[in-house]
């Protein structure tokens, strides 16, 4: 039997939240309206589709930028996770990220831990690696698209368990898609998370027992 383990990125792999990190870059002020965005959409108080574009158009990364926080990612992850995804794996557990975060940023933590499947939002450059909008297609763009990535997933793989885990509302939306929802704490907990998740940890490693 097939096993999924879909996994947020941000706040769950690694302790930052990409898009407040690339925020930053732009200074106190586009820092402090972006993340009062992103923590708005984390705790369900508004849909991910109002603030997607909003953020975006605030920060306008540059490719530069995305590298900068792409090594972030990996400075700041989480503990035990790279042990944990290979007893895991061993275990014949398929890792799958399932992101509302940029692709290109995410690409880096990715390779490192193995993970060879991202579902995150592809972001759009012009020719001198300026910020030239993102992908609208992309489904974790907005409310809805994680459990929509992970239906067609499983669709392909009837037979198959999986478990979601994450920090943030968009994760917890895939309870009654996959088998499990799981909350993760190790860097933030969410009240939203820790009521309607089916189980809620801190650590990978006590993921690892878990499963």
């Amino acid at each position: 039997m097939s096993k999924f383990l879909f996994l947020d990125c941000d706040s769950t792999l690694s302790a930052i939240e990409g898009v407040d990190e690339l925020a930053v870059l732009r200074g106190p002020k586009v820092q402090d309206e972006v993340e009062a965005l992103t923590n708005a959409a984390m705790n369900g108080e508004v849909p991910i589709t109002e603030i997607f574009a909003r953020r975006l158009d605030l920060i306008q990364p540059t490719k530069a930028m995305c590298a900068e926080v792409g090594k972030m990612y990996i400075e700041q992850m989480a503990a035990d996770c790279t042990k944990t995804l290979s007893a895991l794996r061993a275990d014949g557990w398929t890792p799958i990220i399932i992101s509302g975060g940029f692709t290109q940023v995410i690409e880096p933590l990715a390779k490192l831990l193995e993970i060879e499947t991202i579902h995150a939002v592809p972001l759009l450059f012009d020719t001198d690696g300026n910020c030239a909008g993102f992908d609208q297609n992309a489904p974790t763009a907005r409310n809805g698209g994680k459990p929509d990535i992970a239906r067609e997933i499983l669709k392909e793989h009837p037979n198959a368990y999986s478990i979601m885990v994450g920090d943030g509302v968009s994760d917890m939306e895939c309870a009654g898609v996959t088998n499990k929802v799981i909350g993760y704490g190790e860097f933030v907990s969410r009240p939203a998370v820790v009521e309607k998740a089916d189980l809620f940890v801190t650590s990978f490693a006590e993921l690892q027992k878990e499963l």
